[in-house]
């Protein structure tokens, strides 16, 4: 596998979105939805929770929920973000990611290309394009929900920027997988719609199947980890969150692309 072949295809792909009409019309979107959630549930809720009326309530909820610690950060803004991000920016990279190679074998570009690199070479560049952009994206929201913080408490500024790059990193790390797995799918599905299509299904009724039959088979509770996103309920609380909840997305990440290698391998372009 040649490198520099691999970061050609991954830089082509941050083409298609920032120098592109369609790529920037989905940025302004991205960009209109985040403001709103700045501007209200992070930059509402806060003065709301710290309250002396509702802070009381707050922590108790939270305490019932597994979130006390989030409810203490003095960095209110960005614990509100990693609730909101973290669960926000996985089911965004299943649409992100929805046309990683579909769409080049449907137009038939994905030919030319396997002529010039291998197609090991043109998954793992199509991943890592798509996981610098949603890195991009996550150190946007990130960096605007510390000035808004920053803002309101200018003393917090240099303790919520250690934070801060802290929780850029763990949300990279979580959406790995999903960006793999939309990898995957596009082997396997005929258009970028389906696959989003399959995606839900696979998170919704393939849950739910493997569900109703651990309940008369409980050994195979195992499979739950087959899914992207099986630990976020475990780390969300940032209390204590051990090492092998952070290992969970490599092993998933690693796997899904071994099983796109070897399924691009063996289908016709």
């Amino acid at each position: 596998m040649n490198t520099h072949r691999v970061w050609q295809l991954a830089l082509f792909e941050l083409t298609r979105l920032f120098a592109t009409k369609r790529g920037l019309l989905a940025i302004a979107a991205f960009a209109m939805v985040w403001l709103m959630i700045l501007h209200y549930p992070i930059g509402h809720a806060v003065p709301f929770l710290s309250s002396p009326q509702f802070s009381e309530v707050a922590h108790e909820l939270a305490g019932n929920i597994g979130l006390k610690k989030l409810v203490s950060w003095p960095q209110a803004e960005l614990a509100i973000y990693w609730l909101i991000a973290l669960y926000s920016f996985p089911l965004f990279a299943l649409f992100v990611c929805s046309d990683q190679t579909v769409g080049d074998r449907q137009r038939g570009t994905l030919r030319f290309l396997s002529l010039r690199c291998t197609r090991d070479e043109i998954l793992c560049g199509r991943f890592l394009g798509q996981l610098i952009i949603l890195i991009s994206l996550i150190t946007l929201t990130a960096l605007a929900t510390l000035s808004v913080m920053s803002y309101r408490n200018p003393d917090l500024t240099f303790s919520g920027l250690s934070l801060t790059l802290v929780l850029i990193l763990q949300l990279s790390i979580v959406v790995m997988p999903f960006i793999a797995l939309m990898a995957l799918l596009n082997l396997i599905c005929h258009s970028s719609r389906l696959s989003i299509v399959l995606a839900i299904l696979l998170f919704t009724l393939g849950n739910a199947l493997l569900s109703f039959i651990t309940g008369y088979l409980p050994f195979l509770e195992l499979l739950f980890y087959v899914f992207p996103g099986v630990q976020l309920l475990d780390i969300a609380s940032q209390d204590s969150v051990s090492l092998t909840l952070w290992l969970i997305p490599f092993l998933q990440t690693g796997a899904l692309l071994i099983t796109g290698i070897a399924v691009f391998r063996s289908r016709a372009l």
